[in-house]
């Protein structure tokens, strides 16, 4: 049996991803094969794409997240026809990922979901809410009544988090460097849209002088001595994203780089850290409209190279999904 899938044999432009016809892949035990009906794009299968992933290997069918149900699962983990969705784990990288009509993904990467939302909503969840979440629990310990920054809030993961945030009681300050995106934060629940010129931390300080408690690093190392001197003495940076594909420091030196008592951390994710529990609370918030995550556009899998485009020329606010279409017989 055949399927659809988008196989990358090396870094390409956008315009070069093609949608080929590849074997449906067959699960050893303690893998699930999942019949794929969504998918999110990630900055991850971005860097892949365009040859600036360090673990890549090639060919491979990209993807670190999908949405479906379950189609096959030997060890019997799961029932065939159990909505699920799968993330991280290697998928995309080590393993086929989530690009395809079929994909095989560890037992292990799987999360179980009963819901009523479409595919293409739920396909935008699971990275998304997997690397917030993390960021500001695993990452950030938040707590309600804290402040939070989010540098890099028009990103997937940036709405999510200043989402999440707000749902937990927190003050959120969240940044764009489009002004005409402020009003659109301001809808999302954000208390204190920021314009990024550059110098976040004054405008920061303006609003909470003695710096936020908690700040989300979404843009890269290039910004992140700003955000360090936006954050409060015994506060917490977590880096996270890498929206500039600024991911190292050259020559760093503690003691010069990061202001006194401020704490830097990091978070990198697994599905793990997104127990079964919460994603279902989260979907179901989401579901009662409680929870207002931002998709700006769902792509056919034919249009993967316009949806790649969009994401690498950053014009998108919130989520980018491809839904499979499947010919009904």
């Amino acid at each position: 049996m055949d399927m659809r899938a988008i196989v990358l044999a090396g870094p390409v432009a956008p315009e070069e991803l093609r949608v080929r016809t590849v074997p449906v892949p067959e699960p050893p035990d303690g893998w699930v094969r999942i019949k794929v009906e969504a998918f999110g794009l990630n900055r991850s299968e971005y860097h892949l794409r365009a040859g600036l992933a360090g673990n890549a290997r090639f060919p491979v069918i990209p993807g670190i997240e999908a949405a479906g149900t379950v189609d096959l699962a030997p060890g019997g983990e799961f029932a065939p026809g159990q909505q699920v969705v799968a993330m991280m784990g290697g998928m995309g990288r080590e393993y086929d990922g989530g690009y395809a009509e079929y994909t095989v993904v560890p037992a292990s990467s799987v999360i179980p979901v009963t819901t009523e939302l479409d595919w293409a909503t739920l396909g935008a969840l699971p990275e998304m809410l997997q690397t917030a979440h993390g960021s500001l629990y695993t990452g950030l310990a938040i707590e309600p009544g804290q402040t939070l920054l989010v540098r890099g809030g028009t990103s997937s993961v940036g709405v999510a988090a200043a989402v999440l945030a707000k749902e937990r009681g927190l003050i959120v300050l969240s940044t764009t460097r489009n002004p005409d995106r402020v009003e659109l934060l301001r809808t999302l629940g954000v208390d204190h849209p920021i314009v990024d010129d550059g110098n976040v931390a004054a405008k920061v300080r303006e609003i909470v002088p003695d710096g936020v408690h908690a700040a989300l690093e979404l843009v890269g190392t290039n910004v992140l001595p700003d955000t360090l001197r936006a954050t409060a003495v015994h506060g917490t940076v977590c880096f996270t994203g890498m929206l500039s594909d600024s991911w190292t420091i050259p020559d760093f030196y503690p003691i010069g780089y990061l202001p006194n008592g401020v704490r830097l951390t990091a978070y990198g994710g697994e599905s793990s850290d997104l127990p079964a529990e919460a994603f279902q609370r989260y979907v179901d918030l989401v579901a009662a409209g409680r929870l207002p995550i931002r998709i700006d556009r769902v792509f056919t899998m034919d249009e993967i190279g316009a949806a790649h485009r969009l994401m690498e020329d950053g014009g998108a606010v919130g989520k980018l999904v491809v839904r499979i279409s499947r010919p009904s017989h």
